[in-house]
């Protein structure tokens, strides 16, 4: 018989895939070796159907041949009576993941099958642990869940305790949780402190997040547990009625007005469904995937939002050869713009972070959608381990990808924007400073850069001289950042917030009392964002701006990035043959001919 299938499904890549002639076990594995031979992709030793033993209890993991570095994964809990391996089969869960290329985690029954969700709470923390960190393979961060028959109420509970982890979660012929643990959990707050970053301290009279004000969309199938349905009704501020939809069944949607901190940059997008007749894996899948969300840890930064959908927008995933190695990167190119010479956005994410995580965690695909720029993202290097990523070679792979997009796409070379999180900012602000040529402007979030003692930034292991020369900068920070970002340019610790101003403000001939108002201009959701700006003296145009996120810890949020292009698609540049830069600003963002000024 042939083992191999050839599968065609929702992401409409055709995949050829080895189906797993037996399970290993990752018990006391030797951790992967590093795999240069493909670009973001998880070891191939790495792909396949394995074991992992708790205690006297087991979970399974199955990779698909190309899951790449921090995937999506579904983690679900099996029903009573089966066999996992062939459940994966039959409910076509395994064939799901190759098409997808996303992971699969298993939490399986004991020996006498499922107990309550009380007696199973250890087993299922213990398992869910492992998963979420270890040495084998990475995950994106924040997961689907489908929990069958007994397993569900195990796998809802853990949900209800950790809602900042779960992206939507599925549950199947489900018994369903008491009142009481739902009560046991509703009110739970979410504080300001995150492990190793600044803690937020919030205003007097601030409203804390409860766990029951989680926008996390929920659909329960072949049953309705009362108790489940008004929790997550109550968690997503639905309306009081329900709709009917063919497939979903009863559908409670998030209510239009809805003030949930989840959802303040999408809008209510959340639902609550019951469908009391079976449905596929694919409406399953369907249902999970057409959302997203970012932030695992700080509940002010955690936001729900739309999973991009790269056929549909036509997002192309390309390799070259990078320092002898695969890297990839990712681009789109909306309608919009197909038939103009375009500005390029070229984004570098943050440490561990591939071009597939960013592009969902930003939502800057919507951004270049409604805009009408190209959009380049980068993917890191392997780096600390076989399954994880970080940037390398980063000039080097700017210069190459830089003529790749010009041969490709109809770009405006005048138009080429950086930005990037955390280690992807330090990218960004290290070529502001040593390469201002590369960029009109640029804008980042969370790290900021400047001259050593030495005058020189060092990028890839490599000192590079400050060049002296400036470029409109913009960096967007949070109140909980990292330590050497705390505070404001205003206060008396100096750190590298202070070092970032004084060398941009320098070689703009500006001083620190120039900005607009000490006191900055709020905006945002709950006005969470505190903007200071300085001014090209002559013309007025912004070409110093710092904005503190007064509810955030270090990860970025999608709200900012409409904030970071705002400012870049002001500007464009030229370069001479001598090297000589010169830069405009456009107080329409070039849309309207002829206002273009000198900087």
């Amino acid at each position: 018989m042939d083992r191999r299938l050839l599968l065609q499904g929702a992401t409409g890549l055709a995949v050829t895939a080895a189906l797993p002639t037996r399970t290993r076990s990752l018990d006391g594995r030797p951790f992967p070796a590093y795999d240069y031979s493909r670009a973001n992709k998880l070891p191939r030793e790495m792909t396949g159907y394995w074991t992992k033993s708790f205690g006297t209890r087991t979970a399974k993991v199955y990779i698909s041949p190309r899951t790449p570095i921090r995937s999506y994964f579904t983690v679900i809990a099996v029903p009573d009576g089966v066999d996992t391996a062939e459940f994966l089969r039959t409910s076509r869960w395994r064939e799901t993941a190759d098409d997808r290329e996303e992971g699969l985690f298993v939490l399986e029954p004991g020996p006498d099958g499922w107990g309550s969700a009380e007696d199973e709470a250890g087993y299922v923390r213990e398992a869910i642990a492992f998963f979420q960190n270890n040495r084998y393979f990475s995950i994106f961060g924040l997961h689907y869940l489908v929990g069958y028959g007994a397993g569900a109420p195990a796998l809802e509970a853990w949900a209800v305790a950790n809602p900042l982890r779960v992206i939507s979660q599925v549950y199947v012929d489900s018994p369903g949780l008491s009142a009481a643990y739902y009560a046991s959990q509703a009110g739970r707050e979410f504080d300001g402190t995150t492990d190793g970053y600044t803690p937020v301290v919030f205003p007097p009279g601030f409203d804390l997040i409860r766990h029951d004000e989680t926008v996390l969309p929920t659909w329960y199938v072949g049953s309705r547990p009362s108790a489940g349905v008004d929790y997550w009704r109550r968690a997503n501020d639905t309306e009081p009625t329900a709709s009917s939809h063919v497939s979903l069944g009863a559908v409670y949607r998030q209510r239009r007005g809805s003030d949930r901190w989840m959802t303040s940059y999408a809008g209510p997008i959340s639902v609550v469904a019951v469908q009391r007749r079976p449905v596929s894996t694919r409406a399953i899948v369907g249902f999970l995937t057409g959302w997203t969300r970012y932030e695992n840890y700080f509940a002010y930064g955690n936001q729900l939002f739309e999973r991009a959908d790269y056929r549909r927008l036509g997002v192309e995933v390309h390799t070259m050869t990078v320092a002898g190695y695969p890297r990839e990167y990712l681009t789109f190119v909306p309608r919009s713009v197909r038939r103009t010479r375009s500005p390029v956005l070229f984004v570098w994410p943050g440490n561990s972070q591939t071009d597939k995580v960013f592009l969902d965690a930003t939502q800057w695909w919507k951004v270049a959608e409604r805009e009408g720029f190209i959009l380049v993202i980068v993917c890191e290097q392997y780096s600390a381990t076989s399954v994880s990523v970080s940037h390398r070679d980063s000039k080097v792979f700017f210069e190459q990808l830089r003529e790749a997009v010009i041969a490709r796409y109809d770009v405006d070379t005048t138009r080429f924007y950086s930005t990037g999180q955390s280690a992807g900012s330090a990218v960004t602000q290290n070529f502001a400073i040593a390469f201002p040529e590369y960029f009109a402007a640029v804008a980042s979030t969370s790290f900021t850069t400047a001259p050593d003692a030495s005058g020189a930034v060092t990028i890839d292991g490599v000192a590079y001289p400050a060049s002296g020369q400036r470029i409109p900068n913009y960096q967007i920070y949070g109140y909980g950042d990292l330590p050497f970002l705390a505070g404001t340019v205003w206060d008396d610790i100096d750190n590298a917030l202070d070092s970032w101003a004084r060398y941009h403000l320098h070689v703009n001939g500006l001083t620190l009392a120039d900005v607009d108002t000490v006191a900055g201009h709020r905006s945002g959701f709950h006005d969470r964002f505190q903007t200071w700006t300085w001014k090209h003296r002559r013309t007025g145009a912004p070409v110093l701006q710092l904005t503190k996120n007064l509810y955030r810890s270090h990860n970025t949020m999608p709200e900012e990035c409409p904030l970071l292009w705002n400012f870049l698609k002001h500007y464009s540049h030229e370069v001479a043959a001598d090297g000589t830069v010169t830069r405009y600003y456009s107080p329409s963002a070039f849309h309207r001919p002829g206002d273009r000024k000198r900087l």
